[in-house]
């Protein structure tokens, strides 16, 4: 049957209202970074979008944004980033009147005091840092499992405090979230077991704090600032540790320069594993963020000997 044109043109033009008004209920969260998002993913209520700015394979040290990750963030009902020590690129525009009522910073630089290990190490050289830890705190908090509930209850507040919002759901939410996360938390402590011996070192600090929670022998850093290489005495100090090590094992990142690692390991007895802080290959689920954790846990235990590439 022909469906007369005055009352095709209604009908279209009211599906276009309601298609309009569902997406105009729909609350829509930038974060910085994967990582975020994947706790906002868990935190969050059905009817929010989440996307996070920081494409795969890029760093959030010096990253170079989009004009249209800028509309995104104007269109923005809440944007949630760790804070300036962590992702530079965004420090000026978000600091400006336009951003400030809905950006959360998910860092607490006033609570988090903790001692940078080895310090003095990592400062050879006088180099700057692209993402500046002058006072010894280190920015990547989501590897922690406990600060990432911390996080969660940071998004929890700030998700609940806006127009329509289901807080009930979000509350539920956040407990599952914090049940899950300390299950897997659990279960990491187990794997982890065979690897308490092996001595670990990392191209830079992302692997910081995710090594003090599991108590494993994190010996070396090469590299605080991943964009500018050490200086000669850092890298003979950490060359001298991977030689005098036991079974010593290099976590890299997929973001940096794998030649330039490779060039201050050669002729040492080193394995070699990939471990990605970003989360690039993790989907975006209410689990994403356990999945992620495990992927850190899988990358540790290819250090064993059983599992060594050199």
């Amino acid at each position: 049957m022909r469906v007369p044109g005055k009352v095709l043109s209604l009908a279209l033009g009211a599906s276009t209202l309601l298609i309009s008004g569902a997406l105009q209920a729909e609350t829509r969260i930038v974060t910085s970074i994967k990582p975020v998002e994947l706790i906002v993913s868990a935190i969050a209520t059905e009817d929010m979008q989440t996307t996070s700015l920081v494409p795969p394979g890029s760093s959030p040290h010096n990253y170079s944004m989009k004009p249209s990750q800028r509309q995104a963030l104007e269109n923005a009902d809440v944007i949630f980033w760790v804070g300036p020590d962590m992702e530079s690129f965004l420090n000026r525009l978000l600091s400006g009147h336009e951003f400030s009522g809905r950006t959360v910073a998910l860092m607490d630089t006033e609570q988090d005091h903790r001692e940078d290990v080895n310090e003095e190490q990592y400062h050879d050289g006088g180099h700057g840092h692209g993402h500046d830890h002058s006072d010894g705190e280190d920015p990547h908090i989501w590897v922690d499992p406990e600060l990432a509930i911390e996080m969660a209850e940071t998004i929890r507040d700030a998700l609940a405090a806006l127009e329509g919002v289901d807080a009930a759901a979000l509350n539920e939410n956040l407990e599952q979230f914090k049940v899950s996360v300390r299950e897997t938390d659990g279960n990491i402590r187990e794997r982890l077991m065979p690897a308490r011996d092996i001595s670990l070192f990392s191209y830079h600090e992302a692997f910081t704090r995710f090594a003090e929670h599991y108590e494993l022998k994190l010996e070396g850093v090469l590299t605080l600032n991943p964009e500018l290489s050490p200086g000669a005495r850092h890298i003979a100090e950490i060359q001298a540790k991977l030689r005098n090590a036991n079974h010593p094992c290099l976590l890299t990142e997929p973001q940096f320069n794998r030649q330039w690692w490779r060039s201050i390991t050669e002729d040492l007895d080193v394995t070699f594993s990939t471990w990605d802080p970003l989360a690039t290959d993790i989907e975006v689920t209410p689990d994403g963020y356990n999945n992620f954790q495990q992927s850190i846990v899988d990358a540790v235990l290819e250090c064993l000997p059983e599992n060594t590439e050199h």
